[in-house]
């Protein structure tokens, strides 16, 4: 069952359109910050992704677009060899699905801690970066989601 807290209001859940928008824009915060640990030439999918993500926060893309660009964005992971690119390619995919489903939000800060870690950076350091951007009007729903995911862990797919 989905965490009513990242479903819309409009769909039965308590998320608010601005909580919404925040969720999108710190995903896409958290992977633009790893963005440069993909390489020298970052793929146009991904960039096209942020760009559409970012458009969809101030209404000028549709939840459709940003569906697309999130297809194109795993479609990249999927060819790819570099595992740190490739987790930073599913980042940006869970990001701009987050317009979506809000709470993919939480999977494109899961993937960038993965793509430092992988790069062999600090991931306290990165999920220091990435708490210190949290808006107040989302902290506390981000946090308590993490901790209850740390009291009850799932068995994630390989990547």
């Amino acid at each position: 069952m989905r965490d009513k807290r990242y479903i819309a209001e409009h769909r039965g859940g308590t998320l608010n359109k601005e909580q919404h928008r925040l969720l999108v824009i710190w995903a896409c915060d958290c992977v633009e910050n790893v963005l440069s640990l993909y390489g020298n030439v970052i793929d146009e999918r991904l960039t096209k992704a942020i760009k559409t993500a970012r458009k969809w926060v101030k209404g000028t893309a549709s939840v459709g677009d940003a569906r697309n660009a999130s297809i194109n964005a795993i479609a990249l992971a999927n060819e790819l060899e570099n595992k740190t690119a490739i987790a930073i390619a599913r980042s940006v995919g869970h990001a701009v699905a987050a317009a979506h489903m809000a709470d993919h939000s939480l999977r494109a800060a899961e993937y960038a801690l993965k793509a430092v870690k992988l790069a062999g950076k600090s991931m306290e350091t990165e999920r220091k970066w990435q708490d210190e951007h949290l808006s107040t009007e989302i902290i506390d729903m981000v946090l308590a989601s993490r901790n209850e995911k740390k009291k009850h862990p799932t068995v994630e797919k390989p990547a």
